[in-house]
């Protein structure tokens, strides 16, 4: 599939020399979902900014649908940005709010109107139009944000952040209306999050990035199963990273038990249930850390104690090997 997005050896520069994003290069293919993540000063967000036009690039080129728009306004890259603090008016109506950007472009109020009123029914809005922002709930206004950026039919969306302010449930909510419209609507999305659980259940391809570069850029379910370094397997979570006569590698918690004879002997440290599973913490004997998430029924099966000695096991076609290097 043709890439849609591509950065080509990306590096930016803040004052002082600062290096925020190290010559990173990405395809990302046309209708995909996108998702950046990794810690805070990873790069993402600069990263994203770029694509946008809204950070100079220092070194390197941003292609949109093949062509070069480096040098180019935000207004002239066919990209439109959702902001994280939704940025709406207070004072127009969810319906004008919407209808914004294709008043600047100079589109007749009766058209713009019109279309903006497609758009709120589009994102489930369609009885909110008369309300103000502060007459909106939270995901009600991300949802005005939304369509204000759809309305000018970008070829890429671009998100920053845009579910952090909402509760989890919303939030959850949100995901699914995301992913809806990304594939109804058939246009690449960027996303950058620091959430995990939001880039796996988003993404067609998850770009973790470190200290201003890719660490691996692959499917969220390649990712989980085969991270390329110790800081990916940490980061994704839901993975061991151990060191043993046989080298370093990964083992994802949930397939690890507590076996009479296993590979790690130890002590249990700490017990969190968490309903369908139990997370069971394991200070080893040779001095790491490992967990095990056991089925909540395996668990009280058979349950242990603070304090009990235990061995933790895998099998061994669930160990994938990692490069020593941290």
């Amino acid at each position: 599939m043709q890439a849609n997005v591509e950065l080509i050896n990306v590096t930016k520069r803040y004052g002082g020399g600062a290096l925020a994003v190290d010559s990173v290069s990405l395809a990302i293919p046309s209708g995909s979902y996108c998702c950046l993540l990794g810690p805070s000063g990873c790069g993402k967000t600069s990263t994203l900014r770029m694509i946008a036009g809204h950070e100079e690039i220092s070194e390197g080129d941003v292609l949109i649908g093949g062509r070069n728009v480096t040098g180019l306004p935000p207004v002239q890259r066919g990209t439109a940005m959702m902001f994280q603090s939704y940025a709406l008016f207070p004072h127009l109506t969810a319906l004008e709010n919407v209808a914004f950007g294709l008043r600047m472009r100079g589109v007749a109020k009766a058209e713009r109107l019109r279309q903006a009123d497609r758009f709120l029914d589009l994102v489930q809005l369609g009885g909110m139009a008369s309300r103000l922002p502060s007459q909106l709930s939270g995901g009600q206004q991300q949802r005005v944000a939304l369509a204000r950026a759809l309305i000018t039919h970008p070829k890429v969306l671009l998100l920053d952040e845009p579910l952090s302010a909402l509760d989890p449930f919303l939030r959850t909510q949100m995901r699914e209306e995301l992913k809806r419209l990304q594939r109804e609507l058939g246009i690449t999305f960027v996303h950058v999050t620091h959430g995990q659980d939001e880039a796996m259940a988003l993404s067609d391809i998850a770009v973790v990035m470190q200290g201003g570069r890719i660490a691996q850029a692959a499917p969220p379910r390649e990712i989980f199963e085969k991270p390329a370094t110790a800081f990916v397997a940490r980061f994704i979570g839901g993975h061991n990273v151990l060191a043993l006569p046989g080298g370093r590698f990964a083992v994802r918690t949930d397939r690890c038990r507590l076996l009479p004879a296993g590979q790690l002997p130890g002590l249990v440290s700490a017990i969190e249930y968490q309903g369908a599973a139990v997370r069971v913490v394991v200070a080893a004997n040779d001095g790491q850390t490992a967990e095990a998430l056991l089925p909540d029924a395996v668990f009280h099966a058979a349950p242990v104690e603070p304090g009990a000695a235990v061995t933790l096991g895998w099998d061994a076609a669930d160990a994938h090997p990692l490069p020593d290097a941290a």
